[in-house]
């Protein structure tokens, strides 16, 4: 045991001088103004086997997944050790999964788990009505609680409400359109992207009330076609009433698990203090400041799910049909998508140095924003890259000013902030609960359309509602 002890001892010692060498350089990064367009080829990779294998070899992928995703995030990081040097890869590994990967995960665990403690008790019919219902509520909920907390709470209610039904996939479709995206539009605990224009200086209130019309538009064209589209489904199926669960005999409309609505309420807060309250650096990892709020969230999260598991009768989560399979899902696909993404990000934030920069450059004509391109640029980069670093990008490129972009030109803050938002609801990878709720529903045997299916939906419904807004409000 000692001679094991010893040689892991000297192991961690080399393995840990470079990175001593790296605290002392000054933390050198992948130089973004220079790196050529290819370097997002592994990116793209992930994306295309995301959409692609699971159809075309199902079987591989359901086992191999995992594995496939942390190849495509060595297909970047090990280019990167070979051009760039050790320090270099070493501080883009670190940097992406201690300031956004590990927080990612654990901020999707916590809802995850203590949303799913909580049970609505009874019979929960899923007609057009109730279904249209529980979007509209869900769409509210998702600007005080998240769009991460709000389709976490409401995700399994809605698939126990259709179990009985032939359709449910559309159902899933608008709940990721509506829950997961749009309704977080309205206050800055809504979407990360609010949150840190928030953090810059952009009051509480002002997306409310700039975004409140192009939000309300939006719910209630989408509702107004679910109901349509699910009354048309649910009368096809022959209008069907669900068979009595033994489970459920007896049982009134209510919530199992309430305790679980104060700790999701604990969730919240423990993000938002985190925002409004830096501690300031706490200490350094190989060159990675790790401030020191972010870490007191991040152990409060894990705190406050520790207690979900206690506090919850395993009964209470069997018969939610709980089951971890999507969040290892999420954090296996998440971990190569993270890491493949660095290059993307890294030429994005070049801004007009960088090899976007012709779209950056889009923005401005003769020293005016344009707000149809900020709106559009911001959204489906927002699609397929972190909608939080997209805002940021597109804010700073703005001029970066929360005051100025507030009062003197605040058509182009909406723009931003509504097509981070919006579009996020055009990809599966768009905004972070997109994702679990495609997991967890397919768990529950709801047959999800393919990555490139569900653009087919977001590009037939979402689109055009955009280009309406774009005519409306950004032209």
């Amino acid at each position: 045991m000692k001679k094991l002890q010893a040689v892991l001892a000297a192991f961690l010692a080399t393995a840990l001088l470079p990175c001593v060498a790296l605290a002392a350089e000054g933390h050198p990064s992948i130089p973004g103004a220079t790196l050529p367009v290819y370097w997002v080829i592994p990116f793209v990779c992930m994306l295309l086997s995301i959409a692609i294998m699971p159809l075309a070899t199902p079987h591989f992928w359901e086992h191999h997944f995992g594995k496939i995703s942390v190849f495509w995030g060595l297909a970047f990081l090990v280019p990167c050790l070979v051009v760039f040097g050790f320090n270099v890869a070493l501080y883009e590994f670190l940097h992406i999964i201690l300031l956004d990967y590990i927080p990612f995960i654990v901020l999707l665990f916590s809802l995850f788990t203590v949303a799913g403690g909580v049970r609505l008790t009874g019979t929960l019919v899923g007609t057009p009505t109730v279904n249209t219902g529980l979007l509209a509520v869900g769409t509210v909920l998702a600007s005080w609680m998240g769009t991460t907390g709000a389709a976490m709470l409401l995700i399994r209610p809605l698939l126990r409400a259709n179990a009985h039904r032939k359709y449910r996939m559309h159902s899933v479709v608008f709940f990721i359109f509506l829950v997961a995206n749009i309704g977080g539009s309205l206050t800055p605990l809504g979407d990360p992207p609010l949150f840190l224009g928030f953090l810059k200086g952009v009051t509480f209130f002002w997306t409310t009330s700039y975004l409140f019309v192009k939000t309300l538009i939006l719910s209630v064209a989408l509702l107004t076609i679910y109901l349509i589209l699910d009354n048309i489904l649910f009368r096809k199926e022959g209008s069907p009433t669900p068979p009595q669960k033994p489970d459920a005999a007896g049982e009134k409309l209510g919530l199992d698990g309430k305790i679980n609505l104060l700790l999701l309420l604990g969730v919240v807060l423990a993000v938002l203090l985190s925002g409004l309250y830096p501690l300031g650096v706490l200490l350094e990892v190989f060159g990675i400041p790790i401030e020191g709020q972010n870490l007191l969230r991040d152990l409060a999260l894990l705190g406050i799910a520790g207690l979900s598991l206690k506090l919850t009768s395993t009964r209470c989560r069997e018969l939610n049909d709980f089951s971890w399979a999507p969040i290892q899902e999420v954090a296996k696909l998440f971990f190569g998508i993270f890491l493949s993404m660095i290059p993307a990000i890294a030429i994005l934030r070049a801004g007009t140095e960088g090899a976007l920069a012709p779209l950056i450059q889009m923005v401005s004509q003769d020293g005016q924003p344009v707000n149809t391109m900020y709106f559009w640029l911001t959204g489906m980069l927002s699609s397929f890259l972190d909608n939080a670093p997209t805002y940021l990008v597109f804010f700073n490129t703005a001029g970066g000013d929360a005051q100025h972009l507030m009062y003197d030109i605040p058509t182009t803050l909406t723009a931003i902030s509504a097509g981070a938002v919006f579009m996020g609801a055009n990809t599966y990878i768009g905004n972070a609960p997109n994702f679990m709720v495609r997991s967890i529903a397919e768990n529950q045997g709801v047959r999800m359309p393919s990555f490139f299916g569900y653009m087919l939906w977001s590009g037939g419904i979402l689109i055009p509602l955009f280009v309406l807004l774009t005519w409306l409000f950004f032209i």
